[in-house]
C-alpha cells in the first residue's frame, strides 16, 4: 500500500528565551488539519516515553541471514591465485587448446552461416529495444541500496512515522516495532499540559526523525518544553524558507493488518498481574546478565492464589520471586517466549509508579501497561519474535468481531464523540444484537479508523493512514468465512460441562468434508458415499475465559503446532459459542446440552 507523507517542514526543538518548543511537523496529505500547543508539566517523563517510543519503532529481532562478506573476498583471492598459478605452470596447454577451438569454431561459423546471420539481426533489434528503456536498471539499483541501508543502519532507514491522535481528553502517540511484533501507545492527559491554545481534534503521522531523538534526549528538570503541533510547521526566525518534506513509501501489508490486529488482541479477557518497578527490574536485570544459547528460551509465570509471582528462567532453571502478589482465584502458569524484547521497558523503570501486565494465555500476546502518572504507556508483544500478529491466531474472531455489522452507523456515532465504552455504544444501538453492533466495532478496528484502548476498555476514533486502506487488508478471511460457516450450522452438538475447579469443558462436532467422498480410488468401501465426517473439536475454559486447552481432529489444526497460537476454524467456532455462557452458574460434573442451557436462560 503506497503512502505520501507531506511534512511543511523537518520536525524540530526550537530553543525561544527561556522555553524550548518541541515542534512536530503533522502530515499535511491529511484531510483533519491537526492542531496542539501545550506546555508539558514533566518533561523528563515525556523525554523518556518518547525515546522508548522510537527504540519500539526501530526494535527488529528477526533472524537475520549471516553475512559472509570474508568468506568470498577469501574465495575470489583463491580463485585469482589458482589461476596465476595455472597460468604460470602450463600456458602451453591453454594455447593449444584455445587453438584447436578456434578452428572448430570456424568450421562452425561457415556451415551455420545463414543461422548466425538471424541471430544477428535478433541482437541488434534486441539492443535497439533495450536502448530505449532508460530505466532498465534503475528500480534494481533503488532496491539494493535500500537493502544496504537497512541492514547497515536500520535507522536511516526506518519511514514508519508514529501515529499521533489529539483526542478530547488525551493525546497519544502510536507506533509499531520493524519486525511487526511490538506495539506501543503513549498516552498523555490533557491535564499534563498547560494548554497554550484550543486543541484541533484528529489524526495525522509526525516526522520523527533519529536528529529529533537526540535533540530530545537534552531535556532536563530545567527545561521548560512546549508542545507544538502545528500544520504550518515550525516556524524558525533565521530567514530561511523551511525545508519541505515529501515521503512516498509502500507500506508492507502486514505492517497494516498488524497494527490493526492488535486492538482485536488488546480487547480481549485476560488475567492482570500488578507489577511494581522493582519486580520490573529484576525481570529486566536477569534478561539483560543472562544469555540463552540453546533451547527451550522462555520464562514460565506461575500464579498461585494470594502468594508472590514466581518467574522460572529456562534454559537456566533459574527462579525469582517477585514482591508483586497475585490476587487471582485459581492457579496459573503461563509460558513466555521472545523474553528479551520486554528489556524495552527498561528505559522507563525509573519513572513509573507501576506496571500491569495482562496474560492472555499459552500462545497470546502479552500487554504491559505502565503508569507514569499522568502519562500512561502500552506495550503489546506478539507471542514470540518470530510470530507476528498476523501469521498466527486470529484475534479479531476470537474477539467476535465478524462481518461488517452496523459498521456505518458506529462509524458516524465514533467520529462525533471520539471515543466510547463497548457497552454504551450497545446501549446506543440497543434495537440491534449485540454481535451486530462487535461486528462493527471489529470492521472499524480492521479498517484502522479505531483503536481500543487498553487502559481505560474504550474505543478511540483514529483513522491509521491518510487515504482508505483496500478492501484486501481487511475483508474477510477464508478462516473467519468457515467460522461463520460454522456457526450457522447451530449448537444442536453442541455440550457443556464444568469441572469441580470451575473449569468449563465445550465440545462440539462440525461437518469436516470427506477427502475419499466421491474418489475412485475408495470405491466400494464406507468412505466413498459419505460427503462429511464429524470433527472431535473440544475446548476448555477458565472462569476469566482464558483457554486453557484445545483438541481438533481436523487435518488444518494437527498440520500446525496444535495450540492455539494457530486455531482451526472450528476451534474458533467453539469458543465463541461457548464464552456466550461463561457467566451461567453451572452444576459440576454435569454435561448441558444448547436445551438445558436455554431452559437455564429462559
Amino acid at each position: 500500500m503506497k503512502i505520501n507523507y507531506e511534512y511543511a517542514n523537518p520536525s524540530m526543538c526550537v530553543p525561544e528565551g527561556d522555553k524550548t518548543v518541541l515542534g512536530l511537523s503533522p502530515d499535511l496529505s491529511r484531510e483533519e488539519r491537526v492542531s496542539f500547543s501545550g506546555r508539558l508539566k514533566n518533561p523528563l517523563v515525556f523525554r523518556d516515553a518518547m525515546l522508548m517510543l522510537r527504540e519500539i519503532v526501530i526494535s527488529d529481532m528477526s533472524q537475520k541471514k549471516k553475512e559472509r562478506v570474508e568468506f568470498f573476498a577469501w574465495l575470489n583471492q583463491e580463485i585469482d591465485r589458482r589461476v596465476l598459478d595455472h597460468e604460470k605452470y602450463a600456458p602451453g596447454v591453454r594455447e593449444e587448446i584455445q587453438n584447436k577451438m578456434n578452428e572448430q569454431l570456424d568450421k562452425l561459423e561457415q556451415n551455420e552461416l545463414e543461422i548466425l546471420k538471424l541471430y544477428d539481426v535478433k541482437k541488434q533489434l534486441k539492443k535497439e529495444i533495450d536502448s530505449l528503456d532508460v530505466w532498465k536498471d534503475y528500480y534494481k539499483i533503488e532496491r539494493d541500496f535500500w537493502k544496504f541501508i537497512k541492514e547497515r543502519d536500520l535507522s536511516l532507514w526506518i519511514v514508519l512515522d508514529p501515529v499521533i491522535t489529539v483526542h478530547p481528553d488525551q493525546v497519544s502517540f502510536e507506533a509499531f516495532s520493524a519486525d511487526e511484533s511490538i506495539y506501543g501507545c503513549l498516552s498523555i492527559d490533557m491535564n499534563e499540559f498547560e494548554l497554550l491554545q484550543k486543541p484541533e481534534l484528529g489524526t495525522t503521522n509526525i516526522d520523527f526523525s533519529s536528529k529529533l531523538s537526540k535533540e530530545i534526549e537534552r531535556f532536563r528538570t530545567y527545561t521548560n518544553v512546549e508542545l507544538s503541533i502545528n500544520p504550518s510547521g515550525v516556524v524558525v526566525d533565521t530567514g530561511i524558507m523551511p525545508e519541505h518534506i515529501e515521503k512516498k513509501i509502500d507500506l508492507p501489508e502486514t505492517w497494516i493488518k498488524g497494527f490493526n490486529q492488535v486492538s482485536a488482541a488488546a480487547s480481549l479477557i485476560g488475567v492482570d498481574v500488578e507489577l511494581s518497578p522493582v519486580d520490573m527490574y529484576d525481570i529486566c536485570s536477569f534478561l539483560r546478565r543472562h544469555k540463552a544459547k540453546t533451547s527451550p528460551r522462555y520464562m514460565k509465570w506461575i500464579l498461585e492464589p494470594n502468594q508472590p509471582v514466581t518467574i522460572i528462567f529456562e534454559p537456566f532453571g533459574k527462579q525469582i520471586t517477585l514482591k508483586a502478589v497475585y490476587h487471582g482465584e485459581k492457579r496459573r502458569e503461563e509460558k513466555i517466549w521472545g523474553r528479551e524484547r520486554w528489556l524495552i521497558v527498561e528505559k522507563i523503570i525509573p519513572i513509573a509508579k507501576s506496571f500491569k501486565v495482562r496474560l492472555l494465555g499459552f500462545g497470546m500476546p502479552q500487554f504491559i501497561i505502565a503508569d507514569l502518572t499522568n502519562m500512561k504507556m502500552t506495550i503489546g508483544f506478539s507471542s514470540w519474535s518470530s510470530n507476528d500478529w498476523v501469521k498466527g491466531t486470529a484475534f479479531n474472531v476470537l474477539a467476535g468481531f465478524i462481518g461488517n455489522g452496523n459498521y456505518d452507523e458506529i462509524y458516524s456515532l465514533l467520529k462525533e464523540k471520539r471515543f466510547m465504552s463497548v457497552e454504551d455504544i450497545y446501549n446506543k444501538f440497543n434495537s440491534l444484537s449485540k454481535s451486530d453492533n462487535k461486528a462493527g466495532i471489529g470492521m472499524l478496528l480492521r479498517k484502522g479508523e479505531a483503536y481500543y484502548d487498553a487502559i481505560s476498555d474504550l474505543v478511540r476514533f483514529r483513522q491509521l493512514c491518510s487515504i482508505p486502506i483496500p478492501e484486501k487488508l481487511y475483508e474477510p478471511s477464508d478462516a473467519e468465512n468457515k467460522v461463520q460457516q460454522y456457526m450457522d450450522e447451530g449448537l444442536e452438538n453442541f455440550t457443556l460441562v464444568q469441572s469441580k475447579d470451575g473449569n468449563l469443558t465445550a465440545k462440539q462436532s462440525f461437518k469436516m468434508i470427506n477427502s475419499k467422498y466421491k474418489n475412485w480410488r475408495f470405491r466400494g468401501t464406507e468412505s466413498y458415499n459419505r460427503e462429511f465426517d464429524p470433527t472431535e473439536t473440544e475446548l476448555v475454559i477458565d472462569k476469566d475465559g482464558q483457554i486453557l486447552k484445545v483438541k481438533c481432529k481436523c487435518k488444518e489444526f494437527n498440520k500446525g503446532d496444535r495450540n492455539i497460537s494457530a486455531p482451526c476454524a472450528h476451534i474458533l467456532s467453539l469458543y465463541i459459542n461457548s464464552s456466550k455462557f461463561l457467566k451461567l452458574n453451572f452444576k459440576q460434573e454435569k454435561e448441558y446440552k444448547i436445551k438445558d442451557i436455554m431452559e437455564m436462560l429462559l
